[in-house]
């Protein structure tokens, strides 16, 4: 199996935070997952650096625009340490060459589908598209609460109104798999309404300039999210001539966008639409998570409700970050962020219940085996165990993390559970043959756990790994994997 996974290229209008930190690990979960299966795995992300918020905030700064991106491109591709991201490769919207002559590539491939017309409509910056009337309750924009701002110029417009058939069949066949439910249910409902042809270009002078001109129309600029929405092909080599290309996408079985919510209509309506107008293969699942919230406002840049998810890390560590997203994200629903919930959260699992176990566990062999491996085992714990690793395999796929950490956890539980009814230390006292057999069930579902934990937490995973593999027989002096932390205002 070959497996693309892409990550949405995010607006470098400011430095990044928590919101975009959980697309990232989750994509990051399933490249992880899908390597461990011995599948071939292309992580992709990037930044979105052709946008006007980008140009305005620079204005803001007094800051030149290409300095103003480098910086804040910089923080966002420096996550991949704190957050121990796999990624393998960073396109840049404004820098990296491929990128340019990919759009360019793609503009003239669609080019049946291209026409130029007089649009006057509303325009919301921090969306990057405009809206009509009904999609904007109170005059704002739902998305930023913001007024947009009326517009009138010509532009290029491309015939998004031809692929509604199209588009329909792919979705109810399955062929491009939106999750969850309710997310492909509101594509559904969005393409029933009727498709109308969407602009694709902005003025160069409205865009100050910034961004890629349209192929044989210097006065007007490629908008931004076709632009953006380029990248999935771009990064593979598409205008510059790369088997990546036929590898990673053409030939791949699967293509998977992991995206939020607020940009769902871009990616499994206009993106799919562009691709069967270039003759491209569509996406194969687009995967949609909701918002994290703080104080039940979205986490957002332009809303200044922007938790560092670097900071977070270098407080708290890179497992208790990652632990927190994975763990109280549901598939479906918003969930509210707090320093005590994540603190909460990796102090009653992590520290007190996986590295309490694994640290009782290895002691215990030191103490009643003198660190010597015990062999067999009661077959105690062999159903948690089993049942595992098909709950993650089916679960992932779904972007429901949450009941894929449950299947992990649920063998913590089932052993602490189990070290509190056998009491390996009254065995010990009689010397029953039996401890043995208990001490070599416990450290096989530590073991296990390290393996089933690695996708998820990697750096704990292979600390989990490294206290329970012996040397000769004999297992290293335990050491306790987690230090419980308290909440911090630095």
């Amino acid at each position: 199996m070959t497996t693309y996974i892409t990550t949405t290229i995010p607006y470098v209008n400011a430095r990044p935070h928590l919101g975009f930190a959980l697309e990232l690990v989750q994509a990051d979960v399933l490249a992880r997952h899908y390597r461990s299966r011995g599948e071939q795995v292309r992580f992709q992300a990037g930044t979105d650096d052709n946008s006007l918020k980008n140009v305005l905030a620079a204005e803001a700064a007094g800051v030149g625009v290409q300095e103003f991106v480098d910086a804040n491109a910089a923080a966002f591709t420096a996550l991949a340490d704190p957050l121990a991201l796999s990624v393998d490769d960073v396109i840049r919207t404004s820098r990296d060459p491929r990128h340019r002559a990919g759009v360019e590539r793609l503009w003239r491939a669609c080019a049946d589908d291209l026409y130029r017309k007089h649009y006057e409509g509303l325009y919301c910056v921090g969306c990057e598209q405009f809206s009509t009337p009904s999609e904007l309750p109170g005059g704002r924009c739902p998305e930023h609460g913001t007024e947009p701002q009326p517009v009138s110029e010509e532009n290029w417009f491309f015939r998004l109104s031809r692929y509604g058939d199209r588009l329909r069949g792919l979705i109810e066949s399955g062929e491009l798999r939106i999750e969850p439910a309710e997310r492909r249910n509101e594509v559904l409902s969005f393409i029933a309404g009727g498709l109308k042809d969407f602009s694709v270009s902005r003025s160069t002078e409205r865009a100050r300039g910034w961004g890629i001109p349209v192929p044989g129309d210097p006065s007007q600029v490629i908008y931004v999210w076709w632009d953006a929405l380029g990248n999935y092909l771009t990064a593979l080599g598409y205008g510059t001539g790369s088997d990546d290309l036929r590898r990673w996408w053409t030939d791949a079985d699967r293509r998977v966008h992991l995206v939020g919510k607020g940009v769902l209509r871009f990616h499994a309506v206009y993106w799919p639409a562009m691709l069967l107008s270039a003759s491209e293969k569509p996406p194969t699942d687009v995967l949609v998570h909701d918002y994290l919230t703080v104080g039940g406002r979205k986490i957002s840049k332009s809303g200044g409700v922007t938790p560092d998810p670097a900071a977070l890390a270098e407080r708290y560590g890179t497992d208790a970050v990652r632990w927190w997203l994975l763990r109280e994200t549901p598939r479906v629903g918003e969930v509210d962020f707090t320093d005590e919930r994540l603190v909460g959260r990796f102090n009653d699992e992590l520290a007190n219940g996986l590295g309490n176990l694994v640290n009782r566990v290895v002691s215990m062999i030191h103490r009643y085996r003198d660190g010597t491996v015990p062999v067999g085992g009661t077959g105690a714990l062999a159903d948690v165990i089993q049942r595992a690793p098909a709950v993650i395999d089916a679960a992932l796929p779904d972007l429901d993390f949450r009941r894929a950490t449950s299947a992990v956890w649920d063998i913590v539980d089932e052993a602490n559970r189990y070290i509190n009814q056998v009491r390996p230390w009254e065995l010990a006292k009689r010397d029953d043959p039996a401890l043995d057999s208990v001490l070599a069930e416990l450290l096989t579902a530590c073991r296990t756990i390290g393996a089933y934990l690695a996708p998820f937490l990697p750096d704990a995973a292979a600390r989990v790994t490294a206290q329970c593999e012996s040397r000769d027989g004999t297992l290293p002096s335990p050491n306790p994997l987690f230090g419980r932390v308290g909440v911090r205002q630095d």
